[in-house]
């Protein structure tokens, strides 16, 4: 066990990355604080409309969509941790200013919409910076440790966050909330200070006149000559079009179905948020590149549990559903994001995890609107349902496309008791779901 546990948490032996991951913890309980404060802030400025709930995850994430690729690009040109300070001194900044509207009463609707805009601009450059960053911090053989850890500081602040912004609310309004996300900002810009640049692995990085020549078209052509990178962003897409919305459809299912306050809907987050945590805990484990059919069978797993999740008929059973939803989530993200970090030359890190990002968050915008249009005409488990069916059949039909394009078969047989393999592949890679065993089999 003892074991186990060092192999889990070997990445915050190296000191630059364990004052990353702490600044990082700090950051993202508050803005996970935030967030709950924010949809909930919408809710009551809307008169409970999901529609303008979704328009404000749009305005969040548009600019993901527009900006990430050229930001991709300036992390391949120039200091990643430059890069990261900058960012994330302009999130402070910005929830500082909110947290003052809030605070004195003036808040109006559209200043959430401003407010979510810019710091969409912030999370453009910040995002991808942070996870081209990662690999300076811990170097390539501690990498697949270090994003599990990542996934999982993550995680573990969307678990805290939801739990104290449902109870802070109840107790004080979001006013408060916004205040306390607004300080816990501040720690990434202390965290980025103590670093020590001479300790970061930047050996493998392009220099001179490679970096300079650097262009966003490069990075797509790379990407679109490699079918093992566009698998799992090609299916992260569509998940992420359709799925990965929870942060309008748990607070509409909290309030238009099942008639709860915060709290409860921090719960919900809570519970989703438990689930990936271990999710993200599971996946720092693994030490090489994952299968493409670990890929495909964490996916099939997250749409098929995040539908029953829609069509669950008690409040209870929604909690219970979230914790393998959340797991699941987080396990398919991870292993996705890491077989595209783990498969990508040092040069080109910085733009296709730009476009990584883009996929995962760019989608949102485009989503959101609908997602929160469907929650509020046909209901918050339609949202969540529909989303989750139309995902199971992506990633089935990418399944099939994988065994078509390598000369699998797909091969079925009983088992007396349910279990869950996955051997490495090639030659063989094993799934064995409920009571039957899928077998993949490569010619």
């Amino acid at each position: 066990m003892r074991a186990k546990l060092t192999t889990t948490f070997q990445s915050l032996r190296v000191r630059n990355y364990r004052i990353f991951a702490t600044g990082q913890l700090i950051k993202l309980i508050g803005v996970w604080m935030m967030f709950i404060a924010q949809d909930w802030l919408v809710l009551q400025l809307s008169d409970d409309s999901a529609t303008a709930l979704g328009v404000v995850v749009a305005l969040q994430f548009t600019p993901v969509l527009l900006f990430t690729l050229v930001f991709g690009r300036l992390a391949d040109r120039y200091d990643k941790r430059m890069l990261l300070f900058v960012a994330n001194a302009m999130w402070f900044v910005l929830a500082l200013g909110m947290s003052v509207l809030v605070l004195t009463g003036a808040v109006q609707l559209w200043h959430v919409f401003v407010f979510a805009g810019l710091l969409g601009v912030g999370n453009a450059l910040e995002t991808p910076v942070r996870q081209a960053f990662v690999s300076e911090l811990v170097g390539t053989p501690l990498l697949p440790n270090a994003l599990g850890l990542s996934s999982a500081t993550f995680n573990t602040a969307r678990i805290v966050g939801p739990a104290v912004a449902g109870l802070a609310i109840a107790a004080f309004d979001v006013g408060p909330v916004f205040l306390i996300s607004a300080i816990a900002s501040a720690a990434p810009l202390v965290g980025l200070i103590q670093m020590r640049a001479s300790e970061l692995y930047r050996a493998d990085l392009p220099v001179g006149g490679a970096r300079d020549s650097a262009k966003v078209a490069d990075g797509l052509r790379y990407v679109a000559r490699r079918p093992d990178l566009m698998l799992p962003m090609g299916l992260m897409a569509v998940m992420g079009l359709l799925l990965f919305n929870f942060q309008i459809t748990l607070a509409a299912l909290a309030k238009t179905v099942f008639d709860t306050g915060a709290a409860s809907f921090g719960l919900f987050t809570t519970a989703l948020a438990t689930g990936a945590l271990a999710g993200a805990l599971a996946a720092s484990g693994r030490r090489g590149r994952p299968s493409v059919y670990v890929v495909l069978g964490s996916a099939l797993a997250f749409a098929g549990l995040a539908t029953m999740v829609g069509l669950a008929p008690t409040y209870w059973l929604v909690v219970a559903l979230l914790v393998p939803t959340g797991f699941f989530m987080v396990y398919f993200a991870q292993a996705s994001n890491q077989r595209v970090q783990l498969g990508v030359d040092a040069a080109f890190r910085g733009r296709v995890m730009a476009l990584w990002v883009l996929v995962f968050l760019g989608t949102n915008p485009v989503g959101a609107p609908a997602i929160g249009w469907v929650a509020e005409h046909l209901g918050a488990g339609a949202s969540i349902w529909l989303g989750g069916a139309l995902s199971f059949l992506t990633a089935a039909a990418a399944l099939l496309w994988q065994l078509r394009r390598t000369g699998g078969r797909l091969r079925l047989r009983w088992a007396p008791l349910p279990r869950f393999y996955v051997l490495p592949a090639p030659p063989a890679t094993i799934l064995q779901l409920s009571r039957g065993n899928v077998e993949f089999v490569q010619r």
